[in-house]
């Protein structure tokens, strides 16, 4: 069965960063697209990054170079690094893992980013 363990997230003032991570295991993870969504209250959950197992990042444009997601294949792990954190950055950031073809997907429970000073 395939588990996200999320890690990281917590409480910064704006322009700080955090380091947020996820293992995955219970399969083999290479035909799958890594990544990190988030969810604000009252909006829809949106892309944060993403990342191929051969390197390919796709970024949501409000990640304007603050953000850069990195993947251990090895490990089986994503990790999303954010700095120059915003308060609109503030949500719940959810680890997700999608098959490329088929579009399977898993997601993790959810981490807590709160940005406020």
């Amino acid at each position: 069965q395939v588990q996200l363990v999320e890690s990281g997230g917590g409480l910064v003032q704006p322009g700080g960063s955090l380091r947020l991570s996820c293992a995955a295991s219970g399969g083999a993870f290479s035909a799958y697209v890594m990544g990190w969504y988030r969810q604000a209250p009252g909006k829809q959950r949106e892309l944060v990054a993403s990342i191929t197992s051969g390197g390919s990042t796709d970024n949501a444009d409000f990640v304007q170079g603050r953000f850069t997601i990195s993947r251990d294949n090895a490990k089986n792990t994503v990790t999303l690094q954010m700095n120059s954190l915003k308060p609109e950055d503030t949500a719940v950031y959810y680890c997700n893992i999608r098959r490329i073809v088929g579009g399977a997907q898993y997601w993790g429970q959810g981490t807590q980013v709160t940005v406020s000073s």
